[in-house]
């Protein structure tokens, strides 16, 4: 199971070369980042639990992950929604299905009669752990100190390829949900004192509320990445002409992409390359979560056509 060392390509964007860190590589069942925000989880026992709780999209990549994480460790996964689509349950496909198969028992708050107007965070803390002395409980997206262990190894892996290579400086750009791992990648190269800086943009509610992901993490500003600004405000998980295009430009690569973070990211870096006057070397993260895919294609497909 490849859980880390995955290679660096390159591809030709926006008139220059520009590195790829193919973390996509990693074993399918622990996408792309996700592989190392459990890493700690994977590497570690934890006696006595017998349950692993978590929140957030039926198609998210970390309702796959840690189906097949809970698999694993022989855990059972109670993981929280918002509500289901009514196409999702009648076809379960993607993430949502993926994660079925692996035995996630998957719960939609809008079934329960005990929800009394809570979102899912809250619903979890209040009414769920009190009574799960034998469970760990994953954030949204791994948003946790946990995810630590498993990013800093990544950005130890950047260093030595940055190295390798005899780049003296770097840019690592990559789009973010909740920041987490752009956050422990730039924190672990300001710690080491190396001349790498992170680059990211808001994938999910705007640069303030990632501002706001970034303080939970860390109250250190230095830790704090650097966040790209478009000028258009996206909503996610909604279908954008543009997303689409820049998604079809780059397949043109080689390389395939995925279609929730990966159009923006793309977009946020060549805003950044056109205004910016240095040229130093850029390392964009490829964070994997092909398999949302499945869903996000067609739906793409049924809108814009091929």
């Amino acid at each position: 199971m490849k859980l880390s060392h995955t290679p660096v390509d390159t591809l030709e964007m926006f008139n220059r070369h520009i590195f790829v860190k193919r973390d996509d590589l990693l074993h399918p069942e622990f996408s792309g980042n996700k592989a190392r925000k459990f890493a700690y989880f994977l590497e570690h026992d934890f006696p006595g639990v017998t349950k692993l709780i978590g929140y957030g999209s039926p198609q998210a990549n970390s309702l796959y992950s840690m189906s097949a994480l809970a698999k694993l460790k022989g855990w059972s996964l109670d993981f929280y929604v918002d509500h289901i689509a009514s196409h999702s349950k009648l076809n379960p496909s993607g993430n949502y299905g993926a994660a079925l198969a692996n035995g996630a028992h998957i719960i939609s708050l809008d079934t329960l009669d005990d929800r009394a107007g809570r979102d899912t965070h809250t619903y979890i803390q209040e009414v769920v752990l009190p009574l799960e002395a034998n469970a760990v409980f994953v954030p949204e997206g791994g948003r946790c100190e946990y995810a630590e262990f498993g990013v800093s190894k990544l950005a130890a892996e950047i260093a030595q390829w940055a190295k390798e290579s005899g780049l003296r400086h770097l840019v690592v750009f990559l789009p973010a949900g909740t920041g987490t791992t752009a956050l422990y990648l730039n924190k672990f190269f300001v710690e080491q004192e190396m001349s790498i800086q992170v680059l990211t943009c808001a994938a999910v509610g705007g640069s303030a509320y990632l501002t706001q992901q970034f303080n939970e993490l860390s109250d250190n500003p230095t830790h704090h990445p650097e966040i790209v600004t478009l000028a258009k405000k996206y909503h996610f998980g909604k279908l954008y002409p543009e997303f689409y295009e820049m998604w079809k430009t780059l397949s043109f690569s080689g390389i395939a992409f995925e279609l929730l973070y990966d159009p923006l990211g793309w977009m946020a870096l060549e805003q950044y390359l056109s205004i910016s006057q240095d040229d130093v070397p850029i390392l964009y993260l490829h964070q994997g979560g092909l398999l949302g895919n499945e869903t996000m294609l067609p739906r793409y497909r049924r809108k814009y056509g091929d």
